[in-house]
């Protein structure tokens, strides 16, 4: 009679939990994404202003609120795909900003269909933190459109789909392996 070899069944066990773990890992993470995008929708229901950010910590705590810059100089405008705010596709215009403090800030201008660059040489710019960090003028800047408003919703969260393909990963592993060793122990 065959005995169940021991390496092959130890690494296929081990493998089934790192893959297990790897789920478990994912809700964990589903909750606290889960609780990032809950506090960033409250930032930006509550219309607060902050102080823009100068750390990581202090720009995770600001994402989707209100800030506002005092731009010295505007340079290096360029464009990329970006949607209005009645949801058209076309140009948002972004210039690096020159800022009181010393500081170099992205800022969203506005959007357009056409990438003719609008003049806009500075000033006081109001709107809203998004990520990068950058901020998305509202009201919309050198004549340009309103572009759409950052929005938490555009944040992806498939953990738990991530979650479910490592526990079924996992599953197919076991299968897999009963079905190999049931071969093997029968003489086939």
């Amino acid at each position: 009679m065959k005995r169940i070899p021991i390496v092959p069944t130890l690494l296929v066990l081990a493998a089934v939990g790192v893959m297990l773990r790897l789920g478990l890992w994912q809700l964990e993470r589903l909750l606290e994404k889960q609780a990032m995008l809950a506090r960033y929708e409250a930032a930006q229901g509550s219309g607060a202003e902050v102080r823009w950010p100068r750390t990581a910590p202090q720009t995770e705590r600001a994402l989707y609120h209100r800030a506002r810059i005092e731009c010295r100089s505007a340079t290096g405008q360029t464009m990329v795909s970006g949607r209005n705010a009645r949801g058209e596709a076309g140009l948002a215009h972004v210039v690096t900003c020159q800022d009181v403090e010393g500081g170099q800030q992205q800022v969203v201008m506005g959007w357009s269909r056409v990438p003719a660059a609008p003049v806009w040489t500075g000033g006081v710019v109001t709107g809203w933190i998004a990520p990068g960090p950058r901020l998305v003028a509202d009201p919309p800047l050198g004549g340009l459109q309103a572009n759409a408003q950052p929005d938490p919703k555009d944040i992806p969260n498939n953990h738990l789909a991530y979650a479910g393909q490592w526990f079924l990963f996992a599953g197919a592993a076991l299968v897999i392996y009963a079905l190999a060793l049931r071969k093997r122990l029968r003489g086939g």
